[in-house]
């Protein structure tokens, strides 16, 4: 390509795709500022409007309802921490390193509480908030952490021959926990509060007597149809 046809490449305009899908970001990261000391029911369409520069009625162009956009925005949160717990998990899991991961993941959690702040803020107010697909979508979330750490726990030495209930039960505990530390983490290093390295340790800990009651656990042996794949 030559300088002559590079320049021209520059300076072509957006095409609409892209100018439609940098609206919709901007909507999600307006809506989440304005999210920092509020309830998402509190919003409203115009103000939501507002942040991305464009008229009330153009918003359903990107979204179905308010609704829509704030179920976009828990799946969005959750994804990428998902995915780099299930990372930091399965690679200590592939060594035998069950109680590392455990630490690896709460390391990881700390990160990105840190670097999302406005997201896990959302998150763990509308848990219980007052927007009902608000809270079903955090649910959902909250299923797949469960039924991922469920798999992965099906496979580690010792439990193989776990009941799927047991298994599961025992990963919904460690989520519970890892998301009430998120709700503590947001909260440390107030005036008289816990600090962020209290709220990790105190993390490991309870993560540790999850395992250790794991390990004195006797399960029923499951059958042939129980066996998670």
């Amino acid at each position: 390509m030559n300088r002559t046809d590079r320049a021209d490449t520059d300076t072509q305009p957006e095409s609409r795709a892209a100018r439609k899908e940098r609206t919709r970001q901007a909507l999600l990261e307006g809506t989440l500022g304005l999210l920092a000391d509020r309830t998402f029911a509190s919003l409203s369409l115009r103000e939501v409007a507002r942040t991305a520069d464009i008229v009330p009625t153009a918003f359903y162009r990107h979204f179905a309802s308010l609704d829509d956009l704030g179920v976009v925005l828990v799946e969005e949160s959750m994804r990428m921490l998902r995915q780099m717990l299930r990372d930091a998990r399965r690679s200590n899991t592939h060594r035998n390193q069950g109680t590392k991961s455990a630490g690896d993941s709460l390391d990881i959690l700390a990160r990105q509480v840190r670097s999302h702040e406005e997201q896990f803020r959302f998150l763990s107010r509308e848990r219980y908030g007052g927007v009902p697909e608000l809270r079903r979508a955090i649910a959902l979330e909250m299923r797949l952490f469960v039924s991922e750490l469920t798999v992965d726990l099906s496979r580690m030495p010792g439990l193989e021959t776990w009941t799927t209930d047991d298994l599961e039960m025992s990963a919904d505990l460690i989520v519970s926990a890892m998301f009430s530390t998120v709700v503590d983490l947001l909260e440390a290093n107030r005036p008289n509060g816990r600090t962020e390295e209290d709220v990790i340790e105190r993390a490991k800990k309870q993560l540790r007597l999850v395992m250790l009651g794991m390990s004195s656990w006797k399960s029923p042996r499951s059958d042939s149809n129980d066996i998670i794949s």
